[in-house]
């Protein structure tokens, strides 16, 4: 049976899913290649990747009952918070368009197959590329030597939507943003934004993958991610373009607002959540980074969730203090 659109709630609201099991979800669907289109445009709003290149976008153009509904999906892909990991992303397909594939193979909820994809597979979508390192979110520069390093994320949202308004979304009756990871993080900080650029008669919500980052205490008792994020949000001039009402609620600490868990509650548009309860990335770079395992105790509960020992299980569940 299909599904309804998303539940097609009318007030806001938060759906948080927590999957325990890792088994990969395996798919038949081989895809459909769609071609990259760069935003001409986004020069004259000094939108730009990492490496000043012009940033990108895939479109599949819907069809039938769907072709005025769209999904918006941004892609994922960590961030840079230091002048060094900028540079050497700005070398790769995660800082410059120069570097990346000119198609993309557009599967899951991307997908055209309607067996696969039932409630979307016919809708306008999108799948924004990924170039900033900061979420879509940085507005600032600086100059290395004789080059320059765009941190230009916020910019680039805009110029994509700028450019995607006469293309026909501006005419949207339903409408998704989604995204993967620090895609799904993009999604928490755009999401209000997207919808003020649609018909107020279109029906929007949001959906983040595996982005909502926590801004918990290591097993060294640090606070890694936080300390992560705010010398992104320095670095990358992202304070301004956080919610004012999430970082006037929470000075003289703005940068909490780059973390899900605080910027939530200031998100007017429905949002729903799906995250893994032994999310890789965060368990990994978050609760147990490198530097709070020196001795390297927690490297089979890392490699495989199911070694764990119950201590280790409880401090993951959070019903124990974070020890040494």
């Amino acid at each position: 049976m299909k599904t309804p659109w998303l539940l097609d709630l009318t007030a806001a609201m938060v759906l948080l899913v927590f999957v325990a099991s890792s088994m990969p979800l395996v798919s038949s669907d081989p895809g459909q290649r769609v071609s990259m289109t760069l935003v001409r445009g986004a020069a004259a709003l000094g939108a730009f990747c990492l490496d000043g290149s012009l940033p990108a976008y895939h479109l599949d153009k819907g069809f039938g009952a769907g072709s005025n509904n769209w999904l918006l999906q941004f892609e994922g892909g960590g961030w840079c918070n230091d002048i060094a990991s900028c540079v050497e992303r700005s070398k790769t397909r995660r800082g410059s368009t120069r570097f990346m594939s000119k198609t993309a193979v557009f599967t899951g909820i991307l997908s055209n197959n309607a067996s696969l994809n039932p409630d979307f597979y016919n809708w306008n979508k999108v799948r924004l590329r990924y170039c900033d390192g900061a979420s879509f979110a940085g507005d600032a520069q600086f100059r290395n030597g004789t080059s320059m390093l765009y941190f230009r994320g916020q910019r680039i949202w805009k110029a994509i939507i700028l450019d995607l308004l006469p293309k026909g979304l501006a005419k949207a009756r339903k409408a998704l943003l989604t995204g993967c990871s620090a895609g799904g993080l993009s999604t928490f900080l755009h999401c209000d934004n997207f919808k003020n650029y649609l018909p107020k008669t279109a029906n929007v919500k949001c959906m983040s993958d595996a982005g909502f980052f926590l801004d918990a205490i290591d097993v060294a008792s640090n606070r890694t991610m936080r300390s992560f994020y705010t010398k992104l949000v320095s670095l990358q001039g992202i304070q301004k373009n956080l919610d004012p009402n999430c970082t006037r609620a929470f000075y003289p600490e703005p940068s909490l607002c780059f973390f899900p868990q605080y910027a939530l509650r200031f998100i007017k548009t429905p949002m729903f959540i799906l995250n893994s309860a032994y999310d890789v990335f965060q368990f990994h770079h978050g609760l147990v980074p490198p530097s709070a395992d020196r001795t390297k105790r927690w490297n089979h509960c890392k490699l495989n969730v199911t070694a764990c020992n119950p201590h280790q299980l409880d401090a993951l569940q959070g019903r124990t203090c974070w020890e040494h």
